[in-house]
């Protein structure tokens, strides 16, 4: 450092070693407290942008703006409150549908088959269900199926019960749905019996779940025989029809027995699969 003219020698070296000793206190304090911070990180974190960016702030005073907002939650996604009962690819496809699951023995056997068949479908879940049995929720999404609300109790009367209990049936089974999936989206929302109510379709609706009807309903619940079953899918099948099929509520062995039948059948006649329009 060169000093300035008529200033003394001794002086300027006094000042200079002040700011080299208050330079090093600065250096030892920040490095210390750097190092602390980051020795609770991840072993790559030091290499990362964003350690670049938080070791540049830890040099100056933290400050947050008292105006500050906090972030808002995601918004749900807007959907049509009208009942969908069709695919949403249209023309010659039929979309797949299955109720009152995840159940421990038919929603596995059911999911391996339609694995087989290269077939994706929609599992419309009873939230108590799906809380008993995450691993099956979660193998659902992972495998490219979707996810429907199916309340919390089946209550096939729920259209003449009050607003706020829809309301608790619907989102108390989608809080369930939610955790026990990780988050995935919950596209649609089926009530028990097709009880809708204009509320329940709106309540729906307003969380992002497009209220699902169907078209084909082959009876499988009533366990009527699976030839029956299949009898009575062949003849109402129709080009974009939501067929209605249960995996969960009891013993599914016609159900599935009836899907072993019916899938390649579908495919033979030229039918795809497609998910409802959502």
């Amino acid at each position: 450092m060169r000093s300035k003219r008529g200033s003394r020698p001794g002086t300027v070296a006094t000042v200079a070693a002040a700011g080299t000793v208050a330079v090093g206190l600065l250096t030892a304090f920040v490095g210390t407290s750097a190092g602390a911070a980051a020795s609770g990180r991840h072993p790559g974190w030091e290499q990362s942008v964003r350690a670049a960016r938080v070791q540049q702030q830890a040099a100056a005073p933290a400050h947050r703006p008292s105006h500050a907002k906090p972030a808002k939650p995601k918004a749900p996604r807007k959907v049509s409150r009208s009942i969908s009962h069709h695919t949403v690819a249209g023309g010659r496809s039929v979309s797949l549908t299955l109720d009152d699951g995840p159940h421990p023995e038919w929603t596995p056997k059911t999911l391996d088959l339609l694995r087989r068949y290269h077939v994706k479908a929609t599992f419309c879940l009873i939230g108590p269900n799906a809380e008993r049995h995450p691993k099956l929720v979660k193998r659902i999404v992972a495998e490219g199926h979707r996810l429907c609300d199916h309340s919390v109790d089946h209550d096939t009367g729920m259209d003449h019960k009050s607003v706020a209990y829809q309301k608790q049936q619907i989102l108390g089974a989608k809080r369930m749905i939610d955790k026990a999936s990780g988050g995935a989206r919950v596209h649609y929302y089926r009530a028990p019996g097709g009880a809708f109510t204009p509320a329940s379709r709106r309540i729906a609706a307003e969380h992002g779940m497009r209220p699902l009807g169907w078209i084909v309903d082959p009876g499988d619940w009533q366990l009527p025989g699976t030839e029956a079953i299949v009898r009575h899918a062949k003849e109402q099948v129709e080009d974009g029809a939501v067929l209605l099929f249960h995996d969960g509520g009891g013993d599914r062995s016609e159900s599935y027995q009836a899907l072993q039948q019916l899938l390649p059948w579908l495919k033979e006649q030229g039918y795809s699969f497609s998910f409802p329009k959502a």
